[in-house]
């Protein structure tokens, strides 16, 4: 009987040994699939990014318990929503994935994702807090004992820099930042999207030469952003390098170079819905046909023009508008924290001072009687004198 019994118990064990192994090889082609179609829209981000979106927000539903899987996910959505410059939608996925960083392990994601917020708050233009987390992340990348592994993230966080001293400094400094970005992206051995980084980089880079009127400079590094764009079919990117190009040919009076130019840039991000983009193509194209007499062409392009520009600030409005209720809930979360402490602290430091004024009273109570003891001892040393005297 009991050879029986051990028969059916070894064979519960080999099933339920067998039910965990097929779950954890298909937990692992999952992840697997889940990673690959993370990989794979990367690639599609300045190109098509609904797509994007509508990927991450597959990854995220299809996650499970992996928080890494998860929060790439968010970023995934956020990364795509930047890319339209609808910077309301990218701030709530960056905060969803900055929740779950407490539970993330994964030092290199983390990094990721503090950068991001970083970049948020600079398309934002809160700056303060977008050097905070800039910092942040740089230091971490510091503390990574490996460097090769976190070169891309901090050539990102250097090129963040870049925008941010650029708008609020200097061009020379930005220039320096794009540069050190650029070559800790360019020295990284790791594969990934990182021609389009460089592409960004290189663009702005061009815009910094146009303020500091080297025509020349700026005209070689739309160039060279435009070409580091197609290799990846980043079309917006492309599109900005031709804006570029175009503003270096409106300044030196070649107004028709520039209205083709143009053209094109508006035929090749057509599909994308950056309003950023079209913005500035508008403004471009309505500029170029005023400087050559072509009043409708100027009227229409106008129009367009500031029909963008409106939609623009609708949504830097609500983005603001949201990035202040976060702030909001943080401080009321703050202070719901600090209050019982606070509370704590009053009531210890009352504790505290009931108990010096008791030590004080009874060390005075205890003095009082010594006093009385000795005066006492006094006072009969005083009366055996004279009987001794008397003798």
């Amino acid at each position: 009987m009991s050879k029986v019994v051990f028969r059916k118990f070894s064979v519960i064990v080999y099933l339920l040994v067998g039910f965990i192994l097929i779950g954890n090889t298909v937990y692992g082609q999952s992840a697997q699939k889940l990673d690959s179609i993370i990989r794979v829209s990367i690639r599609d981000m300045y190109g098509n990014p609904d797509k994007v979106i509508a990927a991450g927000r597959e990854v995220v539903n299809k996650a499970g318990n992996d928080i890494n899987i998860k929060i790439r996910g968010y970023k995934l959505i956020s990364d795509g929503y930047s890319s339209k410059r609808d910077y309301e939608k990218s701030l709530e996925y960056v905060i969803k994935a900055n929740q779950l960083l407490p539970r993330c392990q994964d030092e290199l994601l983390k990094i990721q994702i503090i950068n991001k917020a970083g970049i948020q708050y600079h398309q934002l233009k809160i700056y303060d807090k977008a050097i905070q987390s800039l910092d942040e992340a740089e230091q971490l990348c510091f503390d990574y004992p490996v460097r090769d592994s976190v070169r891309v993230s901090l050539g990102l966080n250097y090129i963040v820099r870049g925008f941010i001293y650029k708008e609020k400094l200097n061009c020379d400094i930005a220039i320096t930042f794009f540069d050190r970005g650029i070559a800790e992206i360019n020295q990284s051995k790791v594969v990934g999207n990182n021609a389009s980084k460089i592409s960004i980089a290189k663009y702005n880079k061009g815009n910094c030469y146009i303020l500091m009127s080297d025509n020349e400079a700026a005209i070689k590094s739309f160039l060279e952003s435009g070409e580091l764009a197609k290799e990846v079919n980043a079309y917006s990117l492309q599109g900005f390098a031709l804006k570029g190009l175009a503003q270096v040919y409106t300044l030196e009076g070649k107004y028709t170079e520039a209205i083709a130019t143009l053209k094109e840039a508006l035929k090749i991000s057509g599909n994308v819905e950056d309003l950023i983009l079209n913005q500035e193509i508008y403004k471009g194209l309505s500029e170029n046909y005023l400087a050559v007499n072509e009043w409708n062409h100027y009227k229409d392009y106008r129009t367009q023009y500031l029909q963008t520009q409106l939609k623009i600030k609708e949504r830097e409005r609500k983005s603001i508008s949201d990035s202040l209720n976060e702030v909001a809930k943080e401080e009321e979360f703050k202070l719901k924290n600090d209050i019982p402490k606070f509370v704590y602290g009053c009531i210890t430091l009352f504790l505290g001072a009931v108990l010096i004024v008791v030590f004080f009273f009874l060390s005075v109570k205890k003095s009082k009687k010594t006093i009385e003891k000795l005066e006492n001892v006094i006072k009969n040393l005083q009366n055996e004198k004279p009987l001794r005297e008397s003798k």
